[in-house]
């Protein structure tokens, strides 16, 4: 082994005890790193795919994303013009040749597409009222492009089709309801129609807010009790490739100049907390390594004072500056990387011990969050990253005492202690 090595080696074997207890807090903060950023990696995947399995890859929506200008400020735009008295066109809102849009659409590999037509509506039974989200839907589209038929818990997609007036609600709004399958339930529209519905269908997402407010029901039925025939005012679309969202939707807008949202779009505010999350949790776990790297300094800073007797003698022997250097800061590297492999075993305990935890939230929030196993997020890109942290910041922290050791001058040394 090389002489410098063996030396730096030694100096460690001779303060054992501060060595291991340094160790043990490189350890602790890759274990720490790597248990957190699994636990937090792994919750935010979870809410992704929940909110990806009940919500469209892509939606195209009968509204534009800039308000249209008026025709006489599109023909006169420099000019100095007052309009006045615009009374709103009588106009049922729609997508319009959404037929030409559905072909097109079908077309395309990888794609799946299901027209809907979305309204408020309540939802009347047993004398309680509460309003819904109410979807006309084509069961036999709508089976490819939504999720809609795995997630039902009571009844069949297809009895829709055998049902001229059934309806499918979340399990959550059946219970504010009170409402049982097979039971009438009257749907009174904004318009003021009302249809007596049966219930043929129950489903729960997992995600309460949809399971407590929405409801499907056949195109037909829906356009006309919304007054709205022929008419659709969204078409949802399901990619393979979930990635291709945002491009699709950018060249669809771009094409028919409907808004059109990819699933990263319309959950924007739910990422950019998540990116929060993500400051403020690498932030603390960071902070960990770096406090624990302090232990490593206070070593290594006492090692140098300690053995400056030791260093002129090498130095008079003909050792240079960059190997006095290299003695110190192989220290350093030496406890980045045994603390960092145990913490990788620790680590990898942490993140078992908590994908074993089940987890019930029903009582203390009131909600049916049930977790069989902590969602975690298993990659090697969390060990190399805990352990690259953690070799660094050791790195560093033996660099500067280092750097003090191989500046001594040999003689000033002897000198003084003489």
């Amino acid at each position: 082994m090389n002489t410098v090595l063996v030396i730096g080696w030694e100096y460690l074997k001779n303060r054992r005890r501060q060595t291991i207890l340094s160790i043990i807090g490189v350890m602790l903060g890759v274990a720490f790193f790597i248990g957190i950023a699994s636990m937090m990696k792994g919750m935010h995947d979870y809410f992704i795919e929940k909110l990806i399995d009940v919500a469209p890859h892509v939606k195209i929506m009968d509204e534009f994303r800039t308000p249209q200008q008026q025709p006489v400020y599109q023909k006169f735009p420099d000019a100095a013009v007052d309009l006045r008295g615009i009374k709103p066109r009588e106009e049922i809102r729609g997508i319009h040749s959404a037929r030409s849009i559905l072909k097109k659409l079908a077309t395309m590999d990888g794609v799946a597409v299901s027209p809907v037509l979305q309204g408020q509506v309540f939802l009347r039974y047993g004398g309680k009222d509460v309003a819904a989200a109410l979807t006309g839907i084509q069961p036999e589209m709508e089976r490819h492009a939504s999720n809609l038929e795995r997630d039902m818990t009571q009844g069949d997609l297809n009895a829709l089709l055998t049902n001229s007036n059934g309806i499918i609600i979340g399990e959550e709004l059946a219970n504010k309801l009170g409402a049982r399958l097979g039971a009438k339930i009257s749907a009174v529209s904004p318009a003021g129609t009302t249809r007596t519905m049966k219930l043929v269908g129950l489903f729960n997402t997992g995600v309460t807010e949809v399971d407590g407010s929405a409801g499907y029901a056949m195109l037909k039925k829906v356009q006309i009790l919304q007054n709205r025939e022929n008419r659709i005012n969204q078409i949802n679309i399901r990619l393979q490739n979930i990635d291709d969202a945002t491009s699709l939707a950018a060249d669809l807008e771009k094409r028919y100049g409907y808004r059109t949202e990819s699933w990263q779009e319309t959950f924007a505010n739910i990422f950019e907390m998540f990116v929060v999350e993500n400051i403020i949790m690498y932030s603390t776990v960071g902070v960990i390594i770096i406090v624990s790297s302090f232990g490593i300094f206070n070593i290594i800073s006492t090692s140098v004072n300690e053995k400056s007797r030791d260093i002129a003698i090498l130095k008079s022997i003909g050792f240079s500056e960059g190997d006095i250097r290299k003695v110190f800061l192989f220290q350093g590297i030496v406890i980045g990387l045994i603390g960092s492999v145990f913490g990788w075993i620790i680590g990898a305990m942490l993140v078992e011990t908590l994908a074993s935890f089940q987890i019930d939230l029903g009582e203390e929030v009131n909600l049916p969050i049930k977790f069989e196993g902590m969602p975690v997020f298993r990659s090697v890109w969390l060990y190399v990253g805990g352990a690259v942290m953690a070799t660094l910041s050791s790195v560093i922290s033996a660099y500067i005492p280092a750097r003090k050791a191989a500046a001594l001058y040999p003689v000033d040394i002897i000198r003084g202690a003489a």
